[in-house]
């Protein structure tokens, strides 16, 4: 259906670009925290433990804050409350290159300024993901949005496969105006931050219907359709905002993406170091590192568009946390260097290929507020595994000496997430597309010709 194809091209080519550079530096500022560890924990004296427990208390201060900022979101608008996210976060993120300077001058130790600090940036931070995600349910029908949230969540991913070269490069900055190659890390990576802010108030657009750049028959037509599809989810179920906060999918869904988060963030802090220990070079170690994210960013894109073509989520999901899961507990057996690299690397194809596939869980049957505090309600629950994974890292390598326990612990949580999956209840009918629509009629059974 050409004006189909038109509209949600000029759509995908408006707003997702601009959003992947957005969370590219959302999550660069998360996650650099595992390469300025590599110096930053003999400066401060951090053991692997108080290490994870700082990476990881980001996401205790998240958990609290994120289903009101998506609620306020949804009510003053994206444009807005996305641009105040990204500000705050931007100034806490550069904050942390002071931490000696603000230990010094506030007598608290280093490692308390540097906890302090991680929960201030989850606080700044919460509710922009599943803000974005929100917003893109706003935008594109249900068929559409496995592919669209891969594309946009393989900022993850890309965040490491461009951020580790680049991260390892700046700790070489070490000693250049006085600081330290991991201050140099925090405070150069926080800039993009602050100047996207300031993009994203004149750049967003909150909703189809105000899309001035969008021509009037593509706006009243994609306008009809998201309409007709909410009607849909609607005729079956009304969740109100409370109903959807206590919803026991919405639950089983939060325990699939603590799953999947596990493997993800239990990694992402840790690999640098696992890396490092292969006798690298810090730059070495930032190229290395990127291999798994690599395959990840391939692993978003092909296996959200086939979930879409497919109009199939369960299997999809189940079969990549498998692969996750595999992926991780192989390497933990694995002494080789190039060995453990490949298990690492099937493994990121089973992590980053999940991530956007359980997006439309949620999406599938709330709609409205109720939608925007369902999805915060999966990512905060979700991302709770963000603190446990990296704590649990953390703690048993101090204990043991070595990963290996700490990866076998890890590839446990996606297998949870794996029977979580297959044991929700999933209706792909609420997300065929509606028989008519306001334009031109989608063909029988819901199914489109072409696609974005």
């Amino acid at each position: 259906m050409e004006i189909e194809t038109r509209t949600l091209a000029r759509v995908t080519t408006r707003l997702v670009p601009f959003l992947v550079v957005c969370y590219f530096v959302a999550y660069l500022d998360r996650v650099n925290v595992g390469f300025a560890a590599l110096q930053m924990n003999k400066d401060l004296g951090l053991s692997a433990s108080a290490f994870g427990f700082g990476a990881g208390i980001f996401f205790i201060a998240y958990f609290f804050f994120e289903v009101p900022s998506n609620l306020l979101l949804e009510k003053f608008g994206a444009r807005r409350w996305i641009a105040r996210i990204m500000f705050t976060w931007g100034l806490l993120a550069g904050a942390m290159a002071f931490i000696p300077d603000i230990a010094r001058y506030t007598g608290m130790s280093a490692a308390h300024v540097f906890y302090t600090l991680r929960v201030l940036l989850g606080i700044a931070e919460a509710g922009f993901f599943p803000g974005i995600i929100f917003l893109l349910t706003l935008w594109f029908p249900a068929m559409y949005r496995a592919r669209v949230v891969g594309y946009f969540m393989a900022a993850i991913p890309l965040s490491t496969v461009i951020g580790a070269p680049v991260s390892g490069a700046l700790l070489g900055l070490n000693g250049l105006g006085g600081m330290a190659g991991w201050q140099w890390v925090y405070l150069l990576e926080a800039a993009p931050a602050l100047l996207l802010s300031i993009a994203v108030l004149f750049y967003l657009t909150d909703q189809p219907a105000h899309a001035t750049w969008l021509r009037t028959d593509e706006r009243e037509w994609l306008v009809g359709r998201l309409a007709q599809e909410r009607a849909k989810r609607e005729a079956v179920r009304n969740f109100s905002v409370r109903e959807a906060l206590f919803n026991p999918r919405v639950l089983a869904i939060a325990l699939i993406y603590f799953g999947a988060n596990a493997t993800n963030y239990g990694l992402s802090f840790f690999l640098p170091q696992i890396v490092k220990a292969f006798g690298l070079t810090n730059l070495q170690t930032g190229f290395v590192t990127s291999l798994p994210y690599v395959v990840g960013v391939i692993s978003m894109v092909i296996w959200g568009r086939h979930s879409d073509r497919k109009l199939e989520r369960k299997w999809h999901v189940a079969i990549a946390l498998l692969v996750a899961a595999g992926g991780i507990g192989a390497a933990a057996g694995l002494d080789n260097p190039v060995l453990k690299m490949a298990a690492l690397s099937i493994a990121g194809f089973g992590i980053f290929g999940c991530l956007p596939i359980i997006w439309t869980l949620p999406a599938a049957f709330l709609s409205g507020a109720a939608a925007a505090c369902g999805i915060a309600v999966v990512n905060s629950l979700g991302n709770l595994a963000g603190f446990f994974g990296p704590y649990a890292m953390g703690w048993i390598k101090d204990s043991t000496g070595g990963f290996g326990a700490g990866l076998l612990c890890l590839s446990g949580a996606g297998l949870v997430g794996v029977a979580a999956v297959l044991l929700l209840h999933h209706d792909t009918a609420l997300e065929n597309a509606p028989d008519t629509v306001a334009g031109p009629a989608v063909g029988p059974g819901g199914e489109v010709g072409h696609h974005v």
